[in-house]
């Protein structure tokens, strides 16, 4: 290994030997569970064959999930790529076919346990079932999508449609619930109520949801209507344990308001049937709005007379020896800060030959704790990457001098090819490349939006053991096409930029002087339906010194 290999990869080694866990983070690795349980299908009717008799119930659970792995196997990536079928995928794995092995056990069969018990080594875990609820939740924030339209596979872009059933409802409901998250725990409740007032078979009863409900309201202040909610989980379930004493002690904190008993009993003949929506609470993301609002197409400032700067061109880096002949297709995506797109940078081989190489590498995507400078996962970047040297194949070598040759930078310096798939609702939220500072107030004549980073901590010199520098520049490859979601965005000045396969990205994250251009702060948003590809060299400063001179100004 060269001695610039950045010394995070060393951190990240530990996370390769987990990869048993975490699956909803990378939709490249959870295609391998489409074949998982299409494996434990098989095995599964085998069982039947020998049991028919006294497996009635095994035999029509067998018979519909053929006909899902059916489905699935046939186009993996896209099947997985509907963030319902990701997340139902999970919830067989983690908690249905678990059930299952209960109800065999009661009458052995020694082929399909062993099959069963050999496989559930690689199944998901309580984590991923998890995970891929909340990513779902994430989506239905992200790209304000009801609770309906996600039950019944209404999504954009999407090739399979698969619907949630009541139970998939209540679970939701119940995840984001032992989260103390009570604004989903409302959006899925409301929705599970809905699918058993129109008739849908169900193990759920309306008092279970009506329970879950009651609370979560009355968390979110709604004290009027947890009265209601819990009167009809009475009238539900009479005998239920706690629904009186919540009740009356409801009805307390409404008569502190100063209600009377007979506008209460008005109340909840108007609203019975009543669905309210809530405010969303806010979250530790100062620019979530005008982030989401981007990721939904919302608020891009590309205006008439910004257009008009924006130019395409043949580029051949001064007549560099291997671009002159075959010059790159460039593109101006963005005036200031300048953000081009390289059209045709990667071919379908090079494409399929490093996420060939990359797949069985992939780890948790880290970040690093701005406090401590120790890289960590974190629930704000979704997604598995690996890192590729030049030795690991020629097809890497090749795409890293291809980068140097175009962009005219020190690739030695560079850290390696970074390699991301981003999993069920994958996302990286507003995040700067570069490692920040103690802040020059003298940067705030960039904008009126800058004054927003002040509240930003500098991080510690988070590139000191790599001695080259801070990251200068970011070349980001999109490898695949991404049905719906998945843009890259920078929320100061309204850019979003979307994926096409074989296309590439590229900006500077320093300004000439060295100090970082804080308008850079980019996020990568959900993936919505489809399986997102990236890969991304972050070059550094060392080695730039006569390719990249110093401006006059600091802003230069």
């Amino acid at each position: 290994m060269k001695h610039w290999i950045p010394f995070l990869l060393l951190a990240i080694g530990c996370y390769v030997w987990q990869t048993q866990a975490e699956f909803f983070t990378s939709i490249g690795q959870m295609t391998d569970l489409i074949y998982v349980e299409k494996d434990l299908v098989k095995s599964l009717k085998e069982y039947i064959k020998a049991e028919e008799s006294k497996l009635t119930e095994v035999k029509s659970w067998a018979e519909k999930l053929d006909q899902l792995t059916r489905t699935s196997t046939s186009d993996p990536e896209g099947y997985l790529g509907h963030p319902v079928n990701a997340y139902k995928l999970m919830k067989r794995l983690n908690t249905d076919w678990p059930k299952l092995e209960s109800l065999v056990l009661q009458q052995t069969s020694d082929a399909f346990i062993a099959n069963l018990s050999i496989q559930r080594e690689n199944f998901p875990t309580d984590e991923d079932e998890s995970g891929a609820a909340k990513a779902l939740l994430r989506l239905q924030d992200t790209y304000r999508l009801d609770s309906e339209s996600i039950s019944k596979g209404r999504l954009p872009g999407a090739q399979h449609i698969v619907f949630l059933t009541v139970e998939d409802s209540f679970e939701l409901g119940k995840i984001a619930y032992n989260d103390g998250d009570y604004y989903h725990t409302v959006l899925w409740m409301q929705q599970t109520l809905k699918q058993l007032e129109e008739g849908e078979p169900s193990a759920v009863t309306q008092a279970e949801a009506l329970d879950y409900l009651s609370y979560s309201v009355y968390q979110m202040g709604d004290i009027h209507r947890a009265v209601d909610l819990t009167k009809r989980l009475i009238a539900a379930d009479p005998t239920h344990s706690r629904a009186q004493s919540n009740l009356d002690y409801f009805k307390n904190l409404m008569y502190e308001e100063g209600k009377s008993d007979q506008r209460m009993d008005e109340e909840f003949y108007q609203s019975q049937s009543k669905e309210e929506v809530y405010m969303r609470p806010d979250n530790y993301l100062s620019e979530r709005d005008s982030y989401e609002a981007l990721c939904r197409g919302e608020g891009v400032k590309m205006t008439t007379r910004r257009q008009r700067r924006l130019f395409c061109r043949y580029q051949n880096n001064n007549n560099h020896p291997r671009l002159i002949i075959a010059p790159i297709k460039e593109e101006d995506e963005w005036d200031s800060p300048h953000i081009v797109r390289f059209h045709e940078m990667l071919s379908e081989t090079e494409i399929g030959k490093i996420k060939e190489i990359a797949k069985p590498l992939l780890a948790r995507a880290t970040v690093r704790d701005p406090k401590t400078g120790v890289l960590t996962v974190a629930n704000y970047r979704v997604s598995k990457s690996a890192w590729l040297d030049d030795d690991e194949h020629p097809i890497v070598k090749r795409i890293n001098q291809r980068i140097g040759d175009i962009t005219g930078l020190e690739m030695e310096t560079a850290e390696l090819l970074q390699v991301a798939n981003y999993g069920v609702g994958g996302q990286y939220e507003p995040h700067f490349d570069f490692s920040r500072r103690p802040f020059d107030s003298n940067l705030a004549t960039l904008g009126n939006r800058l004054a927003t980073f002040l509240n930003y901590k500098d991080e510690p010199d988070a590139f000191k053991e790599l001695g080259t520098g801070n990251r200068l520049a970011t070349f980001l490859n999109y490898m695949s096409d991404v049905p719906a979601g998945g843009a890259t965005v920078f929320p100061d000045f309204g850019a979003a930029i979307y994926p096409k396969k074989g296309t590439a990205v590229f900006w500077y994250n320093l300004f000439r002087s060295g100090e970082g251009d804080y308008r850079t702060r980019h996020a990568a948003c959900p993936v919505l339906v489809g399986s997102k590809w990236v890969s991304n060299k972050w070059i550094h400063e060392r080695g730039q010194e006569f390719k990249r001179p110093c401006g006059l100004t600091e802003v230069d």
